[in-house]
């Protein structure tokens, strides 16, 4: 079963005194299970977004304990900036991230909303998919009057808080209200501009949003507000959908911003967000200088942003993931205002577990001693996968040197296909290298288990017969995909750019080895299955495979050698 985790991204009223933020920040790792991934204190917003993740049960435990903590050490009498706020923590939302769906993470923000409560005596108004009546589903109307209005909102009977005390106690004048919600992962983004002009910005921003702006009668600024038949303005709506926007003045950094919230990436994303300003602000008379991520990115949401502009440029979208986020992070200017960090700003980045020893982290000088040290592994099966790799690395390489070629243009995005194809072989591959070590330490594993009685010895036995069908399984894997990566080093040998004919049969030539060499080890491994009708099995598809492999082999060789 998927683990569950989500991911909580609490705004706390303090962005400027660096000992306060950390010792807010720092209290959620004290729960076991829980990591710290993000702390982004603004200092003009006098904000700061804190982000963790972790099983629900741990984040909610840590999202009690950085809330409690928040509200001893900031007081909301005393606090000023520029961003909408009414608590200490102001907002608590709860995201779901894997294993878990958006239903379930709001049944996880009832339980905090009422702990945080009842236990800390905090009003608390749940809202997004929290939200337990329709017009507090919009954070804006939980939010509306601010902290200096919230005395008045806790007295009004339609507004009282979920939780929490509902009036203005002497704890509350100091604590605020604190907002709790389970929402879609939301891209908090601010878009730089090349004006000090915060009403220049708004307009810009009322374009954008789904909101809009107040239709008016004459003057579009200052004329009377045109109303519906229930005496709600009637809007003119912006441009893009699931987008919130404000325009501001930010003193830090002596520009006007126009800060976003995406609340739904797979309706409006980063990019498309980007564009459609800098057009809307070209056409008032304006220039886009880059953008600013608050907070973490989604992997994919970086990617999309690359292929984006990827595709504007008529260039091939097969190139390796590292150069696709270089590409994201110069078009949309992530850069601008401060240096951006990939490994401190993408999620799947911060999560990875740096401690952890990869083959293919290593240099290549690294790996080639590794390989012929005294251990085992990496063994022949590793290295099968790696010189697959290296194969397909070069028939792709064909591919997108094909589809920059001058004169080809009306011909990239064929090459373009190509290039990515090969990259998603390549990708498979790489993961093989190690997986294949992994395969192998497993079966060691079983042989090391306690043998003293009936049932270890069982248990034993039948450890060690799962590990060698897998450790067979994987070898067939890199076969399977080697010999299905051909199919690039076939075309580009075929279709290609013909000054680089011998870079695509060099590529075939590794990846026929990479099929020969993974062959031999699902032959030695099969070997010493017990379920001999498993072990079948898998042999007679490596066959299949091998056989295959080397027919291709033959005829793109054949080729080649005719054109050279």
């Amino acid at each position: 079963m998927q683990k569950q985790l989500i991911e909580c991204v609490p705004n706390i009223s303090e962005g400027r005194d660096m000992a306060i933020i950390n010792e807010i920040a720092n209290i959620v790792e004290i729960v076991d299970g829980v990591k710290l991934l993000d702390v982004d204190p603004g200092a003009a917003t006098n904000r700061t977004v804190i982000t963790f993740v972790g099983e629900p049960q741990p984040v909610i435990d840590a999202a009690f304990l950085l809330i409690e903590k928040a509200s001893q050490l900031i007081d909301m009498s005393k606090h000023t900036g520029e961003h909408p706020r009414f608590g200490a923590t102001d907002v608590c939302p709860l995201v779901p991230i894997s294993g878990i769906t958006l239903e379930e993470t709001a049944e996880y923000a009832h339980k905090l909303g009422k702990r945080v409560g009842e236990e800390l005596a905090i009003p608390i108004y749940l809202y997004e998919k929290a939200a337990q009546e329709e017009k507090r589903v919009n954070l804006a109307n939980c939010r509306a009057g601010e902290y200096e209005g919230l005395a008045k909102k806790l007295s009004d009977p339609d507004w009282q808080p979920d939780f929490g005390p509902a009036s203005f106690t002497d704890k509350v004048v100091t604590t605020g209200a604190t907002a709790v919600s389970a929402r879609d992962f939301l891209v908090a983004y601010n878009v730089n501009l090349n004006t000090t002009s915060t009403r220049r910005a708004n307009a810009i921003a009322f374009d954008i949003r789904e909101a809009g702006r107040v239709k008016r009668e004459g003057n579009p600024i200052v004329g009377k507000k045109i109303l519906d038949e229930h005496g709600e303005p009637v809007r003119i709506p912006g441009k893009l959908k699931a987008v919130k926007g404000i325009g501001w003045y930010i003193d830090e950094y002596g520009i006007a911003q126009i800060s976003y919230n995406l609340t739904n990436i797979s309706i409006t994303s980063m990019h498309e967000a980007f564009d459609e300003t800098c057009k809307a602000a070209d056409k008032r008379g304006l220039r886009v200088t880059g953008s600013e991520l608050i907070g973490l990115i989604p992997l994919q949401a970086m990617l999309d942003a690359a292929d984006f502009y990827l595709i504007k440029q008529n260039r091939s979208l097969g190139i390796a993931e590292s150069e696709k986020i270089k590409i994201a992070v110069k078009s949309l200017g992530l850069d601008d205002l401060k240096p951006f960090n990939p490994d401190e700003k993408i999620i799947e980045y911060v999560l990875r577990d740096k401690n952890k020893k990869q083959l293919i982290d290593l240099t290549l000088t690294d790996f080639a001693d590794e390989t012929a040290g005294e251990s085992m592994a990496p063994g022949g099966g590793s290295i099968s996968a790696y010189v697959g790799t290296l194969g397909v690395a070069l028939g792709t390489m064909v591919a997108n040197l094909s589809a920059h070629k001058a004169g080809w243009d009306d011909r990239w995005e064929e090459f373009s296909k190509w290039a990515e194809k090969g990259q998603a072989y390549k990708n498979t591959l790489l993961a093989l290298v190690d997986e294949d070590t992994n395969a192998f330490n497993k079966i060691i594993d079983g042989f090391r288990m306690p043998k003293s009685t009936d049932e270890e010895k069982a248990a034993r036995a039948e450890a060690i017969e799962a590990a060698t069908i897998y450790a067979t399984k994987v070898p067939l894997q890199v076969m399977e995909t080697a010999y299905n990566s051909m199919e690039v080093m076939d075309a580009m040998a075929k279709e290609g750019l013909q000054n680089s004919l011998s870079d695509a049969g060099v590529g075939a030539l590794c990846a026929r080895t990479a099929v020969y060499g993974a062959y031999f080890n699902v032959r030695i491994n099969a070997k010493d299955i017990k379920n001999r009708e498993t072990a079948n099995e898998l042999l007679s598809k490596a066959k299949s495979i091998f056989d295959n492999t080397l027919a291709l082999e033959k005829e793109i060789i054949a080729y080649i050698d005719e054109k050279i």
